[in-house]
């Protein structure tokens, strides 16, 4: 067995930008207290996630790099590896992305956002091309809200490349039916089994990260390279979800014998 502790933060949908940032940093402060090697935030977590009733403020650069840089020197000071849901400019163009900050404060780089929901695409536009990160014996990919819900060639290409667990950050609030009996219950949404298939067809872990919204679908949970849940938090709970995987059990087997990814 090779364990590694990782966080996710279910926390409460920030008001303001400012507070995204606040609230972002003592997420960080407790994962280190949680002895957790890396914290993985919800979908554009930093400034907030963009919806009809919030509307949609210009974006702005000057922020954004001043919350990377004060984000970026929390995790240094927690000695905790960091995956940021946030929103950038590139080529004249607003991108969802995730931002992954190493444990001594620098930037590892970008995971943009490839393919959008078709409600996202009036305020964002399409990111380009997939990366792989580490954060020390982790290997890991990113994958944002939709492309783990329906594209499962997302997974699979970190699969493929060594991931042991493909993190996934998503943003939901709002559903039409809101059942919530259990996690993946029947009456429930398609999504939460979407995570359950997302680890068991790759042979990987994955772990996917929703904000505490009060009548969100689905909620932070973990899943095992064979498919079972390893944990979930309750829903609309604020707070972390902690989990130890087992990096050795994550082979990435099922995925490398597909091989047209």
């Amino acid at each position: 067995m090779n364990p590694f502790r990782i966080a996710l933060a279910n926390l409460r949908i920030p008001d303001t930008p400012e507070e995204s940032v606040a609230l972002a940093r003592e997420a960080i402060a407790q994962a280190a207290g949680e002895r957790a090697g890396i914290l993985c935030f919800p979908e554009c977590f930093v400034p907030g996630y963009r919806v009809a009733r919030r509307p949609a403020l210009p974006l702005d650069p000057a922020f954004l790099e001043r919350a990377w840089s004060s984000l970026a020197a929390a995790a240094a000071q927690a000695g905790v590896a960091v995956i940021l849901g946030a929103e950038r400019a590139a080529n004249n163009s607003r991108l969802l992305t995730a931002l992954v900050i190493n444990r001594d404060g620098t930037f590892a780089g970008f995971q943009d956002k490839v393919q959008l929901d078709p409600s996202e695409e009036g305020t964002y536009s399409h990111g380009s091309g997939r990366r792989i990160f580490q954060a020390g014996p982790l290997t890991f990919g990113i994958v944002i809200c939709h492309e783990g819900w329906r594209y499962l060639e997302t997974v699979r290409w970190a699969a493929r490349r060594g991931a042991h667990v493909v993190f996934h950050p998503h943003f939901d609030e709002d559903p039409p039916i809101n059942y919530r009996a259990a996690f993946a219950d029947p009456a429930n949404s398609f999504h939460e089994k979407a995570i359950l298939c997302r680890a068991a067809e790759n042979t990987c872990y994955f772990a996917s990260v929703n904000c505490a919204g009060a009548g969100a679908s689905t909620t932070s949970a973990v899943a095992r390279p064979d498919g079972s849940l390893l944990a979930y938090q309750p829903y609309g709970k604020p707070g972390l979800l902690v989990a130890d995987i087992d990096i050795a059990a994550a082979t990435g087997f099922l995925a490398a014998r597909c091989k047209d990814a």
